[in-house]
């Protein structure tokens, strides 16, 4: 069922009066689809955004075309703009390339001699991920696990790719969101995270390279039962 956002009930975004608007408007509204916020099949009228972010329609309307080209919602002219339905196909696209990244990466992290500046810096996201979870504050805890994956991009001077995977990651981001809350998951994340690690530390490629492969086939791997349990939020 489709349900228009009442202003109300979203947190209303600080402005930062140095930075463009629709910027900003993109970026709030794109970490609301990705965490569910907005889920699949939201409405999102115009006016309403206006009002909640205090601009005129041209920085919306840019925000909104942005969010069109990464797929997260769908513009109907004249009519409505909606939360588009989690695509499989492009949450399978995300993770061959985030897989093929990513174990790039851990290799190239355990031959380094220096990995041990990697490992402190990718301990200290686990850490903070530890924390959260017996906070309770899955929230954060999600922008923490993405933290780590940055983290291992950036430790070999690859965060542009980083960043090329992150436009496209929305839909499987929606995906591991789905998954987040079920019994066991975070601890499983932070185990993964942890195992991924531990091959870099023992400059061992291969063991890192299979934690990674491990890690991303999980949220893909239980598609079907979500899928089950909420057919309205996905497509293929």
């Amino acid at each position: 069922m489709n349900e228009a956002i009442n202003p109300q009930l979203l947190p209303r975004p600080a402005r930062d009066r140095s930075r463009q608007a629709a910027p900003q408007v993109f970026d709030y509204l794109r970490e609301q689809i990705v965490t569910l916020v907005l889920p699949p099949g939201a409405t999102l009228p115009r006016a309403a955004l206006q009002d909640l972010f205090g601009v005129s329609s041209t920085p919306v309307r840019d925000a909104l075309m942005k969010l069109e080209e990464e797929g997260l919602v769908e513009v109907f002219p004249q009519h409505a703009t909606r939360v588009s339905p989690i695509d499989l196909g492009q949450a399978k696209r995300t993770q061959f390339l985030r897989r093929s990244i990513e174990q790039e990466a851990v290799r190239l992290l355990a031959e380094r001699t220096d990995r041990d500046v990697a490992v402190a810096a990718l301990d200290a996201v686990i850490a903070r991920q530890k924390a959260l979870l017996a906070a309770g504050d899955l929230e954060a805890f999600d922008v923490a696990d993405r933290a780590f994956h940055g983290t291992l991009c950036d430790q070999v001077g690859a965060g542009e790719l980083w960043a090329l995977v992150r436009r496209s990651s929305g839909h499987i981001d929606r995906l591991r969101r789905l998954n987040l809350p079920l019994a066991g998951k975070a601890p499983q994340i932070i185990l993964d995270h942890e195992a991924i690690v531990h091959g870099i530390a023992a400059g061992d490629a291969a063991e890192a390279q299979r934690a990674v492969r491990d890690h991303l086939s999980r949220s893909l791997a239980s598609a079907d039962g979500m899928r089950k349990d909420r057919p309205d939020y996905f497509r293929d």
